[in-house]
């Protein structure tokens, strides 16, 4: 079955132009796709620089990649054609990271909902237009009466944000890619956006792409999970399995660096790299100048992933002994759908 959305080994490279022959190596033949039939959650997790953003900018076709192509319904988004397009952003949003930059200040946040449904011709009379507008705002737990005729400042930062799940959810999508949409809202609010987030999959069949540096709201919602490390997959599979028995050691750093609720719990510092030197040779294993497990091998060859379970993939020599995993099949290790026991409440 085509994929809904597909990166095939997309590699995206910045710089080295004219005036600046520096080159910044963002992504490095990165592979997923998002299927039409079963709705999920896959969370994009990662320190700052690991390509999450840029990846987010590449599937929205905002960006172009160096190598490797972004393919909706089987086509390259280059190639789509004017109908075509017009499906795609219909059926592909983005929720941003910063919910009140997103708004005109002078706008009052009503612009924001009307103009998708003006756009895409979603109504045929003012009625029909609020009418939609409110069940939205209503299903991500909204009043209208309490939201619509305020301008941005007048809404908290949670506030603002469902506005802007709403105004996804207007438009029926089938996939919404969520860029640390929790990142800049209270901690006392996170909760309610991911519960927002997860409603829209359960009960809209909407597929999420939730891209993050932290593992416990990934964690909390997502029903998959793929760890990037400059630009790279470290590790992917059921989230319950990475982030539980996490296997890479980037991904178990990852995990350690979580604070746990315990005044006796002492915190997990970084361990000393195994070899005390900088990546000499760039096929060298990215993670190598940070690695307390590295080998020698590490430092001449880029490791594969390998299938180290039924559902995870992992992407160092220390699992070597599993089969190889070629990127485009990493999918093969996700979970298309399975029962949320986790809770964004919780």
């Amino acid at each position: 079955m085509t994929a809904l959305l597909e990166a095939r080994h997309i590699t995206k490279i910045f710089g080295g132009g004219l005036f600046d022959r520096s080159k910044t190596l963002a992504l490095d033949d990165f592979s997923m796709a998002i299927g039409s039939d079963a709705a999920s959650i896959t969370a994009i997790v990662g320190e700052s620089g690991s390509g999450k953003t840029t990846l987010a900018r590449l599937l929205l076709g905002v960006t172009q990649p160096t190598q490797g192509s972004v393919l909706y319904n089987g086509r390259d988004l280059r190639q789509l054609a004017a109908d075509e397009s017009l499906h795609f952003l219909r059926d592909v949003q983005v929720i941003f990271q910063d919910p009140f930059e997103v708004y005109n200040p002078f706008y009052r946040v009503d612009h924001v909902l009307t103009t998708p449904i003006d756009y895409m011709r979603l109504a045929t009379s003012r009625q029909e237009k609020w009418a939609l507008i409110e069940e939205a705002l209503q299903t991500v737990g909204l009043r209208p009466e309490e939201t619509l005729g305020r301008y941005p400042h007048q809404l908290s930062g949670g506030q603002r944000q469902r506005v802007m799940i709403a105004r996804a959810l207007i438009l029926k999508p089938r996939i919404i890619l969520a860029d640390e949409p929790v990142s800049m809202i209270d901690a006392s609010l996170r909760a309610t956006v991911l519960g927002s987030l997860q409603r829209l999959k359960e009960d809209f069949g909407i597929s999420i792409v939730y891209i993050t540096h932290d593992l416990t709201t990934a964690y909390q919602i997502a029903d998959n999970i793929i760890v990037l490390y400059r630009g790279s997959v470290a590790e992917a599979g059921s989230v319950d399995l990475v982030v539980k028995t996490p296997k890479h050691p980037y991904t178990r750093l990852l995990v350690g660096s979580i604070p746990v609720p315990n005044p006796d719990h002492p915190w997990l510092a970084e361990a000393a790299p195994a070899f005390n030197k900088s990546r000499p040779n760039p096929q060298a294993c990215k993670f190598v100048d940070r690695c307390p497990a590295a080998q020698r091998k590490c430092l001449d060859e880029t490791p594969q992933l390998y299938q180290t379970d039924p559902h995870r993939a992992v992407a160092c020599f220390l699992y070597a002994q599993a089969p190889a995993l070629d990127t485009a099949d990493m999918d093969s290790v996700f979970q298309s759908s399975v029962p949320t026991t986790r809770s964004a409440h919780a």
